[in-house]
């Protein structure tokens, strides 16, 4: 049997990087507690607009997907699911909603992360959601050749409810024992070894690490997409968790190189609220030079549609034509074409 006893663990965590990485967070908590104090009424936007690029990146990790226009209107509940994939995302938006009103109320047990399961799948009608997985399940991967291979395996489906309270145990009484963000991250890598569900592991990581952050004071993932910057990143985001899940079983897994990339998420996410918290007390730029700040402070490519998200008084022509201004003054990159079409800030020499 596994054991989950981060008293013995945590401190093994902290090399020069991640010690840095944690100071660095912890500084950014409290300079955001202020700003939050002071502009709550500016920060409302921003939070719709992570609101919205949050249930996207999440789901789109998985595969699951629709159209634009769609996920705003379904994130907004101005529409009802029309398909599976929609019918997914609308569960992950009530989710999401749930853990951003109700954080301080949710415990870290089997019960809970059993109703925000079912939750997740709530209009999916023929759908296991709330219940753990039935059989054994494997996580499989395919090499460019189309080979398939078993990567890792993980807790039985027989052994899952004993595994998740154990892991819930364990991380409660350790709470008071080590750096909230270490244990956060140790416990979702262990979350998703068990993969305690037929489906929704992903998704279901995800929204437990935005509902732990929340609750240890990060609340940097209301503001700013955490699931999005994750999913610009996803082939790292694979590679540190398989790194950190090798000899698990064992308990021998080394924790360093998946805690060390999702810390690395939150200090962008900090980074990048900064960046935006400046444009919301720049009122004199204008609408153009609005949409050159947006791109040279995000993180990873950028999107028409998500800037007309994040500026909604700014018309579509405006943003076209600001964007290929930028383009031909070679400040930032275009990517792709038609509807895949990309943008990103040229790096400084």
């Amino acid at each position: 049997m596994r054991d989950y006893n981060y008293r013995k663990k945590w401190h093994e965590l902290l090399t020069p990087e991640i010690v840095k990485k944690l100071t660095l967070i912890h500084e950014y908590k409290g300079e955001q507690r202020l700003f939050i104090e002071a502009h709550k009424d500016e920060l409302s936007e921003l939070a719709e607009i992570a609101k919205i690029q949050s249930t996207e990146a999440s789901n789109k990790i998985e595969g699951i997907s629709t159209a634009d226009d769609r996920i705003k209107n379904l994130v907004q509940a101005k529409t009802t699911p029309r398909n599976r994939d929609e019918s997914e995302i609308a569960g992950y938006r009530d989710v999401l909603n749930t853990i951003h009103e109700n954080y301080a109320y949710i415990p870290v047990n089997s019960n809970y992360i059993l109703q925000l399961h079912r939750d997740l799948y709530k209009f999916l009608g023929n759908v296991d959601g709330g219940i753990y997985k039935t059989s054994d399940n494997m996580i499989r991967e395919t090499d460019m050749e189309g080979n398939e291979r078993i990567r890792f395996k993980p807790v039985a489906a027989w052994e899952t409810p004993q595994a998740i309270d154990e892991l819930c145990k364990t991380f409660g009484a350790a709470k008071e024992e080590a750096d909230p963000l270490l244990l956060d991250m140790m416990f979702i890598l262990d979350f998703l070894c068990i993969h305690p569900f037929n489906d929704g592991n992903g998704r279901m990581s995800r929204l437990l690490t935005l509902l732990l952050l929340y609750q240890s004071g990060f609340i940097v993932g209301k503001y700013i997409s955490i699931e999005k910057i994750i999913e610009e990143s996803k082939e790292t985001y694979y590679e540190v968790l398989q790194d950190s899940s090798i000899d698990w079983h064992e308990n021998k897994n080394d924790y360093k190189p998946f805690v060390n990339y999702m810390l690395g998420v939150i200090v962008s996410a900090y980074k990048e609220f900064e960046s935006r918290v400046k444009l919301l007390t720049a009122p004199d730029l204008s609408k153009a030079d609005r949409i050159r700040e947006n791109i040279k402070y995000h993180i990873g490519t950028i999107t028409k549609s998500e800037l007309m998200t994040m500026n909604p008084d700014i018309s579509d022509t405006t943003i076209q034509r600001a964007l290929a201004d930028l383009v031909k003054n070679g400040e930032i990159e275009k990517i792709g074409g038609g509807r895949y079409t990309k943008y990103v800030w040229k790096a400084e020499d």
